[in-house]
């Protein structure tokens, strides 16, 4: 059961990571870091936080406390000069590089082992959750975001609109097909 857990979270992080990507893709720079009041967080600016808090929580995750003392968790809402958006999508691809390759780095056992965040206590297996939902909070916030500022322009990262019947029908069929090669 763990390594189907530490999979499945695999499958699922990877899947958000597409999303995000195929929605910040569809943006103008302008957009990427448009706001939508002065209380709002950019699309920039959950990239810069994502990738922050991924280098933190899973640099030597075992092992160490998952906010580093180099983590500046108040900059990463505040956008720099530097921080053009290639900078700030190198930073998310590591922030994801360091994620995912320590999660698949998981052994069965490690889940049961406790880890720190902030000096708090987690089991493994509760920190991955945990950054699990924390990650899919972003992710939903950078899509409709996204969503939003390419109106019209929006390519769909799901099925389109009206076409739930005609997906769900090729879909089956398709699994029929499958089923019969195996």
């Amino acid at each position: 059961m763990p390594a189907e857990f530490i999979a499945a979270t695999t499958r699922e992080l990877r899947s958000l990571k597409r999303a995000a990507d195929r929605a910040i893709s569809q943006l103008t720079d302008e957009q990427f870091f448009a706001l939508l009041d002065p209380e709002s967080n950019s699309i920039a600016v959950l990239v810069k936080h994502l990738a922050g808090n991924m280098r933190s929580r899973w640099s030597e995750f075992l092992t160490t406390d998952g906010e580093k003392p180099y983590r500046r968790r108040d900059d990463e809402f505040r956008i720099e000069p530097a921080d053009t958006r290639a900078a700030l999508l190198e930073r998310w691809e590591q922030g994801w590089k360091i994620l995912l390759g320590t999660l698949e780095s998981l052994g069965p056992g490690d889940l049961e082992r406790t880890v720190t965040i902030r000096s708090e206590p987690y089991s493994a297996l509760g920190a991955v959750q945990r950054s699990l939902s924390h990650y899919s909070d972003h992710i939903g916030q950078i899509i409709l975001l996204a969503k939003h500022f390419a109106g019209v322009k929006w390519q769909t990262l799901s099925i389109p609109r009206g076409k739930s019947e005609e997906h769900n029908i090729a879909f089956a069929a398709k699994q029929r097909e499958k089923a019969g090669k195996d």
